[in-house]
């Protein structure tokens, strides 16, 4: 991949986020098949999307040196790896429906596992959840505050990346750097560690300068020590999913599952697994231009008569259900599937993705008057 010129002088490069939280307190994939319910997501991902011999490989191409500022984000995303830490996170988002703040508390382990425990902000009884993730090589979707290798690859053919110097988060002195879009607008702006380049703090922008999104750590401690008092968590019993070449992906595309190949706004599709539940198996598609990140999960079935904890809107003409409070995880039947959306993007973004996948609209009044008539006519079959 060749780097382009940047904008007024700035550094192309990459960089990139997702707000893990926001997976651990969304509920996952809902399905009713053969009248069971099963909720999933792939619970773990390999570092590779390596496949058999001649299989196109959908990791990203990593992006030449262009710069100081992406040569920071390569380190930082070494860093979460490498580096043992405790702290506290906050994940703030604001959006028209409504703003969100989510705490968590993050142990990782140099080269291990990375524990969080999350809670809304100002809930009365705050009952913390807790997600694992093998992250061992940065490669993980999770990262720390969004920065992984991969992502930070994915950014490089999409925006521009600048070192804007000296700063300072979590009363720690830090290095600033700036994701620019290529019509000159802020996208995102990053404070790393000075000592260890461990990502501190990160704003993200709309194309309006709006700020959109905020991650902070907040009393960060470093070293073996801070990671040794992490909690324990009792044993789970999952079963691991199988990471998905493009060749996988044309073969499920031929049986008929409706896999994009990419999402408005640039999203491409670099990541891809399958998992087996009870009541079949769960395609999990991840999307992103290195900046948002989509998640996408489908499963054969339809949606069970009543979803707990989820509650009915329509976004953009369409009748979905939002998992409660956070409306950034959004599922729905079509075709055959059942599909939920996670998304770290822009609500527009999020409506976009939405848009681009398979929907059964709800019986408009000839078609319950024939839904209706056909039972009629079955009840009146003496040979049914």
């Amino acid at each position: 991949m060749t780097c382009r010129e940047g904008l007024a002088g700035r550094l192309p490069g990459s960089l990139a986020t997702i707000a893990a939280m926001v997976a651990l307190l969304a509920p996952c994939l809902l399905v009713a098949a053969c009248s069971r319910t099963a909720a999933a997501t792939a619970e773990s991902r390999e570092s590779s999307l390596s496949g058999p011999s001649g299989a196109v490989d959908l990791k990203p191409t990593p992006p030449e040196d262009c710069g100081p500022g992406l040569k920071l984000l390569r380190e930082a995303a070494e860093a979460g790896s490498t580096v043992s830490y405790q702290g506290v996170e906050m994940v703030s988002t604001w959006a028209v429906t409504g703003d969100s703040t989510m705490i968590a508390d993050v142990w990782h382990r140099s080269g291990g596992s990375t524990l969080v425990q999350a809670a809304l902000a100002g809930a009365v009884s705050p009952a913390r959840q807790a997600g694992i993730s093998d992250d061992t090589d940065s490669q993980a979707p999770e990262g720390v505050l969004g920065v992984t290798a991969q992502l930070v690859s994915l950014l490089g053919a999409d925006y521009d990346l600048s070192y804007e110097g000296p700063g300072s988060a979590d009363s720690r002195p830090a290095q600033m750097v700036e994701v620019w879009r290529e019509d000159g607008s802020l996208a995102a702006r990053f404070w790393l560690d000075q000592e260890t380049k461990l990502p501190l703090r990160r704003e993200v922008f709309d194309s309006s300068a709006r700020l959109i999104g905020e991650d902070v750590f907040i009393d960060l401690k470093l070293g073996a020590a801070a990671a040794a008092g992490t909690p324990t968590v009792p044993a789970r019993d999952v079963t691991a999913g199988a990471q998905l070449t493009a060749v996988d992906l044309t073969n499920m595309r031929a049986r008929g599952w409706p896999v994009p190949a990419a999402l408005p706004d640039g999203l491409s599709l670099f990541e891809a697994g399958e998992a087996p539940t009870r009541s079949g198996e769960v395609l999990d598609l991840s999307y992103s231009d290195g900046l948002f990140v989509v998640s996408v999960f489908m499963q054969r079935g339809d949606l069970p008569a009543k979803l707990t904890g989820w509650q009915k809107i329509t976004l953009d003409g369409r009748n979905v259900y939002t998992a409660e409070p956070d409306q950034r995880s959004i599922t729905w039947a079509g075709q055959g599937f059942v599909f939920t959306v996670m998304a770290d993007a822009p609500p527009a973004t999020l409506n976009q993705a939405v848009d681009t996948l398979p929907y059964d609209p709800p019986p408009g009044f000839w078609g319950r008057l024939s839904r209706g008539f056909g039972r009629l006519a079955s009840w009146a079959n003496p040979f049914r």
